[in-house]
């Protein structure tokens, strides 16, 4: 495999700035992430993660310790420097203000990581303070490398998360795009639990009560004429698009990797079948659309394993859904 394919993020930056956070939603991109790795293990890591087929990789690196500073320059060269070719690497740096990372120790009643490492040791807060101060200094040459310095100060974890997926995200051009599927179904078997939007088309004339189109799929062109060529379907379909053409580049800004969208009727065999693949067709393929017909041959499967089997009944709740 090529290293010109490999993508390389390093996340450092100061205790409290929200490391941990930042690793989350490149996880959530699809990064393979390792945290608190030792920086002069860092080469190694990417190589054995490569070697397995793994292509975009974040590290989150901890830098503070003075042996692991002086060595960092060789190490970034090492992991950009691949044996076939140079990887992408960013190095993210994330920052706060004083105040704010000693509120934040102070929330969690943990000690500050370097706390310890000040000749003039003092309790409480000021311990705190000693160790956020000893941190900046040694991080202020690495803080100037880095490609990306976020200030999360004022940044609740939903804003840092929505900060790195706009730099790192399909919106950057820096990961795969979502990949939609439009599910059709049949309520009388259960919604899809995968799906992320439910749309309910009982409300148009049914095909099952047409003799000659009962016995047929949605996906045949006589059934398909028949559910598009209701007015109703129509206005359905050119409120739905809209819709969704509006809510989709949301879901992928928002670095959603998969989004379901369900569409029922009461078996799942016309209706629901017809206009999931009239929904795609509108929507095109960008990001990519799948269709997928759960119950299409689920009724008819059930008639083939008993052919005396009358055919299915429906509730009179719904009359003629």
């Amino acid at each position: 495999m090529s290293d010109t394919q490999v993508s390389v993020v390093i996340v450092t930056g100061l205790s409290g700035a929200g490391k941990s956070t930042a690793l989350h939603a490149l996880e959530d991109l699809g990064f393979f992430c390792i945290d608190n790795l030792p920086t002069l293990l860092a080469p190694e890591a990417v190589a054995v993660c490569v070697r397995g087929g793994i292509t975009r990789i974040a590290l989150g690196m901890d830098v503070r310790v003075r042996a692991f500073l002086g060595a960092f320059g060789e190490v970034l060269r090492d992991i950009q420097n691949g044996d076939t070719g140079e990887r992408a690497l960013s190095i993210v740096f994330l920052d706060a203000s004083d105040e704010s990372l000693l509120r934040r120790f102070g929330e969690t009643r943990r000690p500050h990581p370097l706390s310890g490492d000040h000749d003039e040791l003092r309790a409480g807060t000021l311990a705190v303070l000693d160790g956020v101060q000893l941190e900046r200094e040694r991080l202020t040459s690495l803080r100037a490398r880095a490609d990306f310095v976020i200030d999360t100060t004022r940044l609740s974890v939903h804003e840092l998360r929505k900060t790195i997926l706009g730099r790192f995200g399909p919106a950057a051009g820096g990961a795969p795009r979502m990949h939609t599927r439009v599910v059709s179904f049949g309520f009388k078997y259960g919604a899809p639990v995968d799906a992320d939007l439910v749309f309910d088309v009982r409300f148009l004339d049914n095909p099952y009560f047409v003799a000659e189109l009962k016995g047929l799929p949605g996906t045949d062109p006589l059934v398909s004429s028949f559910v598009l060529g209701l007015p109703e379907a129509k206005e359905f379909l050119d409120k739905t698009v809209d819709l969704l053409s509006y809510v989709l580049p949301k879901y992928e800004r928002e670095g959603k990797s998969y989004l379901t969208i369900a569409v029922g009727c009461t078996g799942g065999r016309h209706r629901s079948v017809a206009i999931s693949e009239a929904l795609a067709r509108a929507l095109g393929n960008d990001p990519p659309i799948e269709v997928v017909h759960r119950d299409v041959a689920r009724g008819e499967a059930q008639r083939d394993s008993d052919p005396g089997a009358p055919p299915p009944t429906l509730s009179p709740l719904l009359g003629k859904r």
